[in-house]
This record gives structure tokens, C-alpha cells and sequence, in this order.
């Protein structure tokens, strides 16, 4: 069992940030390797445009559904307890998708899939808010959002290779014994810390998340941080494949290609908001509005992406995924404004929204474009123009709204 002394500073990096950057990279491939299998799995099972968002976007819902407990269970109990029992549960659902026959089943396991991954990002944000200074959180939370990226990048060109191998069926398989082994690492690996959240009792501790809720300040932050990381998360994680093929004209292995180059994009991205944000601050620059001025050039993608631009479709995908990451600051923003006892119900009551905006946006971006017929297996520009076009207003708005926390905000 591991010790609950803190380790030396030499074996944070192996004792802390490494396990939980395994149990996300598996969270992010999990999030995106639909946007590769879908159309095998379309082939097995037969899937409409709604089944599709369904059968993915219910991923969300369950990570969404199991936040605000989760953050009360990572305040009490501690970020390795928490996340090595909830992975046993997305292997236990991995296993039951590569086993699916119908839609009913496929849901099942990827909401089951969706629950056990749901403290992946957040136990790490507690873990290095446990471990680590504030000046110091910022680089951390890029290493292991990076850790995703990498994830992402195994969900793409990676899995399209295992097809010449495997199935679909078989991936699932074997990335639920993956998860298996993550679990066992991250629970003789990481140390504990003395909790402090539970002596007020669980009655407080849920008055508290209510507290947070309550904030004007969270409320400024949180609705542009939504729409952005929700509606990158749907995209990137399912709809850019279908986009690149019905855009921009490419073959399926023509759209891994893509979509590796954007995930690629996307873990450089997370690992540099990190890095830039403590330098940036110390020239006077809030992490605040290097989030708003990331997410602006984020909603400039995502809208030349709804206009149909396909000009030169590999830099639009490796811009979408930089800038897609840019939002991820806010988690830091948001925690720096409440006690430490309330790191993991700050990230996890953000997180709460980020994920019923992914769910919305996944599900009822398949329903948008399922009202227009395919061509020739392809959905028509006007679709997507719709379809992605709606995130891109509503998110330029909420950046609207987030100014003047940004104006008032000091680095």
C-alpha cells in the first residue's frame, strides 16, 4: 500500500503525473477512436446519423452525470482511490461494447465506458493541486491534458492500422485490458495526502459545490469554456472524421491521416498552454485571457470549418486541434478562486458543464445534419454549414460574455 508521506520531489514526475497521464491518455482514446470505428461498426450494426451520436455522445452524459459526486468522492477519499475503482468500470464497459449486437448495447457499454473514465482529468487536477505549488499547476495540468493528446493521436492513424488486424471488436478488447493494467499501476504508484475535505461532513461538502455555483465569477468563465472544449470534444472526438470525408473529399485512410495530424496538434497545444501560461503571467498577460484569446482564434476554425473551407484541409485540422486546447487554462483560472479543499468540486463542477455541452452537442449535431440525405454516402455542405455553425455562434457569444471577467482579472 502506498505511503501517505509525501514523495521527494525527484519521483513526482514517476510517482504522481505518469499514472494518472496513462489513466487519461486511455480517457482520450476512448472519447475519440469512435470517429475511426464508426462507419466498422456502422457496417456490423446498422446506424443512422442519430445512432451515431448516440452510441458516442453517451459517453458524455455518463461522464457528466457522475461529476458533482465525483467531486466530493476526490475531496474525501483522495484521486487514487477514486480513479483506479472507476477504470475497472470503463474496462468492464470496453469489454461489454466489443460484445455488442444492437444499438441498446452499444450504448450501454460506451456509457459504462463514459462513467468509469470520468475521473481520469479530473483525479490528476486534484492530485497535482495536492503535490505540486500554484505557480507550478498550470505546466502540470498541460503535461497530462498532453497525455490526451497523445491518446487522441492513438485513436487515429493507430486503430485504422489495427484494422488490418483486428476488428472493431477487437480493438475494444484489447484497450479494456489496457485500462485493467492502468488501474492496477496507478493504484501501487500513487501516494496519498492527508484529506482535509471531509471533516466538515457530507452535508457541508455538498453546500459548498451549491457555493460554487453560486459564484458570479464561476459564471463568467464557464459558459465560453463550455461551448469551447464541448463542442471540440464532440467534433474532434467523432464529427471531423465525416467532415473531412464529405468536405474535403478525403478516403477513409486519407481522414486518419487528418485526424492524427489534428490530435497531434491538439497535444502540442495542451502542453504549451501549460508551458506559455507561467511566462505569460510573469509579462503581465492573466492566464484568463490567454484563454479568451485562444478560444477566439478557436471559434475563427471552427467557423471556417461550417463555411466549407477545404482549401488546405490538413492546416485547417492541425489549427482546430492547436487552438481547441486553448480553454483548458480555465480549470486553473477557476480553481486560484476558491480554498484548496475545493480544488476537486471547482474542476469538477466546470467539468459538469463541459460535458453536458459535449453530450448536447455530439447527439444533436448528428441529428442536424441526419435532416439532410446523403449523396453518394456523403451529407451535403448545407449540413455541416448548420450543423457546425450553430457552436460557432454560441460560443462567440459566451467569449462575448467572459470580457469583462477578463478586464478585471490581474496576473
Amino acid at each position: 500500500m502506498p505511503s501517505s508521506a509525501p514523495p521527494a520531489a525527484s519521483a513526482l514526475l514517476r510517482r504522481v503525473v505518469l499514472p494518472f497521464a496513462a489513466g487519461y491518455f486511455l480517457s482520450y482514446l476512448y472519447r475519440t477512436v469512435n470517429a475511426v470505428l464508426a462507419p466498422e461498426i456502422g457496417r456490423a450494426i446498422h446506424l443512422d446519423g442519430s445512432d451515431i451520436g448516440l452510441m458516442t455522445g453517451i459517453y458524455f452524459m455518463t461522464f457528466a452525470a457522475a461529476q458533482l459526486p465525483l467531486g466530493i468522492l476526490l475531496d474525501r477519499f483522495g484521486p487514487r482511490r477514486v480513479e483506479s475503482l472507476l477504470l475497472c468500470f470503463a474496462a468492464a464497459g470496453a469489454f461489454a461494447f466489443s460484445l455488442a449486437d444492437s444499438v441498446p448495447a452499444l450504448v450501454v457499454g460506451r456509457a459504462l465506458v463514459g462513467f468509469g473514465v470520468s475521473s481520469c482529468l479530473m483525479a490528476a487536477l486534484k492530485a497535482n493541486v495536492q503535490f505540486f505549488p500554484p505557480q507550478r499547476i498550470p505546466l502540470m495540468n498541460g503535461i497530462i491534458l498532453g497525455a490526451g493528446g497523445l491518446g487522441a493521436i492513438a485513436a487515429t492513424a493507430p486503430v485504422q492500422a489495427a484494422l488490418h488486424l483486428t476488428d472493431w471488436r477487437g480493438v475494444y478488447a484489447g484497450v479494456a485490458l489496457l485500462t485493467l493494467a492502468a488501474a492496477s499501476f496507478l493504484w501501487l504508484t500513487v501516494p496519498d495526502r492527508p484529506q482535509a475535505a471531509g471533516a466538515g461532513g457530507l452535508r457541508v461538502q455538498i453546500a459548498e459545490v451549491a457555493e460554487i455555483y453560486r459564484d458570479p465569477g464561476f459564471w463568467r468563465v464557464a459558459p465560453a469554456t463550455m461551448l469551447s472544449m464541448g463542442s471540440f470534444m464532440s467534433i474532434q472526438g467523432l464529427w471531423a472524421g465525416p467532415w473531412l470525408r464529405d468536405v474535403a473529399g478525403f478516403t477513409p485512410d486519407q481522414s486518419a491521416t487528418g485526424l492524427t495530424v489534428m490530435a497531434a496538434a491538439m497535444a502540442l497545444g495542451y502542453l504549451s498552454v501549460g508551458a506559455m501560461a507561467e511566462r505569460l503571467e510573469k509579462l503581465g498577460v492573466p492566464a484568463i485571457t490567454q484563454g479568451a484569446v485562444g478560444m477566439a482564434l478557436h471559434v475563427l476554425a471552427l467557423g471556417a470549418m461550417a463555411a466549407g473551407w477545404s482549401a488546405a484541409p490538413l492546416t485547417l485540422a492541425a489549427f482546430y486541434g492547436l487552438t481547441g486546447t486553448a480553454c483548458s487554462i480555465n480549470y486553473a483560472v477557476l480553481t486560484r478562486r476558491f480554498p484548496l479543499r475545493l480544488a476537486g468540486r471547482v474542476n469538477t463542477s466546470l467539468n459538469l458543464t463541459i460535458f453536458v455541452a459535449a453530450f448536447i452537442i455530439q447527439w444533436g449535431l448528428g441529428a442536424m445534419i441526419g435532416l439532410w440525405d446523403k449523396v453518394d454516402g456523403r451529407w451535403p455542405p448545407m449540413a455541416w454549414a448548420v450543423g457546425l455553425g450553430v457552436p460557432t455562434g454560441l460560443t462567440l457569444l459566451a467569449l462575448l460574455w467572459q470580457v469583462p471577467a477578463c478586464r478585471a482579472e490581474k496576473p
